[in-house]
């Protein structure tokens, strides 16, 4: 079966997006532990770059993903925009529109637009460094405004609908 990194987003001193009160870091590590358990209990091997609190760079995330074999790279954010509730949604974000990582975004978007998110679509984003110094498929998933008030009761009210459709996502590209 194959090795999936999940990346909880930020984290430690870095907060990623803030919106009252509301951190993106611990929304994201609270969606990838979620998602980590129904992969594992559908015989999915992963690997966390963070199960608590703390900070790593980037880089040392794709490095860890590169040095422990992975299969697949998913990083989990929260977006933000410049104005409270301009937008709404999720989006994955990839290298480039082509290949196993392309293919793995779009599974997760269709299963997270299955369950009422807005879907943003696949966008490009080779400058990211989890998605370009990684040596396997990575993608970016941006799992909602958190500075948009509908996205982040639909978060809550439906977290664990949307940590099972991106492990559905995950799930339908690796088998």
């Amino acid at each position: 079966m194959a090795l999936v990194v999940l990346d909880a987003g930020h984290g430690g001193a870095n907060p990623g997006a803030v919106y009252n009160g509301r951190q993106e870091k611990d929304d994201a590590l609270s969606l990838t532990m979620a998602i980590g358990r129904i992969l594992e209990a559908n015989g999915v091997d992963v690997y966390y770059t963070r199960t608590t609190d703390v900070y790593e760079s980037p880089y040392q995330k794709a490095m860890e993903g590169n040095e422990v074999g992975a299969d697949y790279f998913v990083s989990i954010h929260r977006n933000s925009s410049p104005y409270p509730n301009q937008y709404t949604g999720i989006e994955s974000l990839v290298y480039n529109r082509y290949g196993r990582a392309a293919q793995l975004a779009y599974n997760i978007n269709s299963q997270l637009e299955q369950i009422g998110w807005v879907n943003q679509g696949v966008n490009e984003r080779p400058g990211l460094v989890v998605l370009n110094a990684t040596s396997m498929p990575s993608v970016l998933v941006e799992v909602g405004f958190i500075n948009t008030d509908a996205d982040n009761v639909f978060f809550d009210e439906h977290f664990y609908e949307t940590a099972q459709a991106i492990a559905d996502g995950i799930i339908q590209t690796v088998r």
